[in-house]
């Protein structure tokens, strides 16, 4: 076993507070010193970030990263699947996409993908005083088992301690608990330290005599019941996020309206707009009626060639004409961006068979899907007015090109060897605005120039950066006073 301090945070169900959980003690075994590497075997998410070595991982263990004072690094989330259909997805190994397998063939891929979970857990355990490791859905999926590599397979294999977590709010707690720690076998049972209630709102005291029955029934204990911490905003690992952490629209805010995509890809891009207070923002779902809008983002797409089919369908192509030409303005990012173009091709058959689809035909260019994703981390400018910073990063396999990306783009970016190059494309009337660049409100300086140009009032910043800090602190405090740490990790941690 490792010298480091370990712990494996498994989760009764999906959304329990995994993510949550490991965020919070990351940011707090921090404050006491210690040099805390988050780590997650198997990730299945469509939001992903750039890592400082070039490569790509889940978007949460960016997030954990972050709260606990590193630097992302492929090794804290050695294989991510980003799912391009109901039994399909691309397989990223240490950073680097190597395959496209159906749910089937994966399985038989896992002895290879462990390898490689194995060489990361080993890297990270030498390298670092403490690593928390998350699972993933629950640990109790019976036919799952076989071959486990994300949850109680792993925790073996490494010989981790393991603490499960749920979630009070959606009901079933002591069923959760206790029903999960019944299907684990004894070998799995016996490394269950105890358990951690997220997310309860109300008096402590009603619940003391179900975490003492709890503890009589397993013989473990409860660590700590996490308070429900209202309005909290944390990166979403995959699901679009609810309207928990939204900010309430002013009077007169401007209207914006995003579609959301059967495989819609890095929808984090689009909180900067969620959380300000002069934004009024909708997700739209399927089936749902499009809204009147002052500006319309078209997000990030797994599956370009298949979502814009399902936006044709949904009525999507006819509400953006008829926005148009009202003076509505228009903006895509990555997969967005590139629906707007004349045609999609993909020759080599990346997002399914070999074939090209009619874009939306709104700027002149073609996209070319291709074989090599591209990774970067970016930074420059927009084109628009005073040139605002803007800082993100790129994720995509398909490479824009035509008049439109050469006579107006949207965006110069920094080359790493000093030069410059351009991003994206803006339309002549200056309706629309199209860029690989994830992040594009995160920045305050683009934030508000972005909604100056689509006819915004001025409104005091939203600096994501800074409020997605306090969060992690706020969460931290709560981790803190509502969980008892030393047991939590087997008396080694100090005070």
């Amino acid at each position: 076993m490792s010298h480091a301090l370990t712990l494996m945070v498994q989760g009764t169900t999906s959304d329990a507070g995994k993510s949550t959980l490991v965020a919070g003690l990351a940011r707090a075994l921090r404050r006491r010193g210690l040099r805390v590497a988050p780590f997650k075997p198997q990730n299945m998410a469509l939001n992903s970030a750039v890592t400082a070595d070039g490569g790509e991982i889940g978007r949460a263990q960016a997030l954990q990263a972050l709260a606990a004072g590193v630097a992302p690094h492929t090794d804290f989330n050695p294989v991510l699947l980003k799912p391009s259909s109901d039994v399909g997805a691309q397989v990223i190994i240490h950073g680097r996409a190597v395959a496209n397998l159906s749910a089937r063939d994966y399985h038989a891929y896992k002895p290879t993908a462990m390898a490689a979970v194995m060489q990361s857990w080993h890297r990270l355990a030498g390298a670092y005083d403490a690593v928390l490791v998350e699972g993933a859905g629950s640990p109790a999926e019976i036919n799952l088992r076989d071959r486990d590599i994300a949850n109680m397979g792993f925790a073996e294999a490494a010989d981790v301690p393991v603490v499960l977590v749920a979630d009070i709010d959606r009901g079933g707690v002591f069923a959760h608990l206790v029903g999960t720690l019944e299907l684990l076998s004894p070998s799995e049972q016996a490394r269950v330290r105890g358990f951690v209630i997220n997310r309860f709102r109300g008096d402590l005291g009603l619940l003391r005599p179900g975490l003492d029955w709890l503890e009589a029934r397993t013989g473990r204990p409860v660590f700590g019941v996490l308070p429900y911490l209202h309005g909290l905003f944390l990166d979403a690992e995959d699901a679009v996020a609810d309207t928990a952490a939204d900010v309430a629209a002013a009077e007169g805010a401007l209207r914006v309206v995003a579609p959301v995509f059967p495989r819609i890809s890095n929808h984090t891009d689009l909180d900067a707009l969620r959380l300000h207070p002069a934004v009024d923002f909708r997700w739209v779902g399927p089936g749902q009626e499009i809204p009147p809008a002052d500006l319309v983002v078209l997000p990030g797409s797994k599956s370009v060639q298949a979502d814009l089919a399902w936006l044709r369908a949904q009525g999507w192509e006819a509400a953006i004409r008829r926005h148009l030409r009202y003076g509505g303005k228009l903006i895509g990012i990555c997969g967005g961006f590139q629906m707007l173009g004349r045609e999609v091709a993909d020759p080599h058959g990346v997002e399914g068979a070999p074939g090209s689809t009619a874009g939306l035909g709104l700027l002149d260019m073609r996209t070319v899907l291709e074989r090599e994703k591209r990774l970067d981390n970016v930074r420059g400018h927009l084109t628009l007015e005073g040139e605002p910073g803007v800082a993100g990063y790129e994720i995509h396999m398909g490479v824009s090109s035509g008049p439109a990306t050469e006579e107006a783009p949207a965006a110069v970016l920094q080359c790493a060897d000093g030069g410059v190059r351009t991003d994206g494309a803006r339309s002549a009337d200056d309706q629309i605005l199209g860029t690989y660049v994830h992040g594009l409100f995160d920045a305050p300086a683009a934030l508000a120039a972005l909604l100056a140009w689509a006819g915004g009032q001025a409104a005091a910043p939203v600096d994501l950066a800074a409020r997605r800090e306090a969060d992690l602190d706020r969460l931290a405090d709560a981790v803190e006073a509502h969980v008892d740490l030393h047991a939590l990790f087997g008396g080694r941690l100090r005070p």
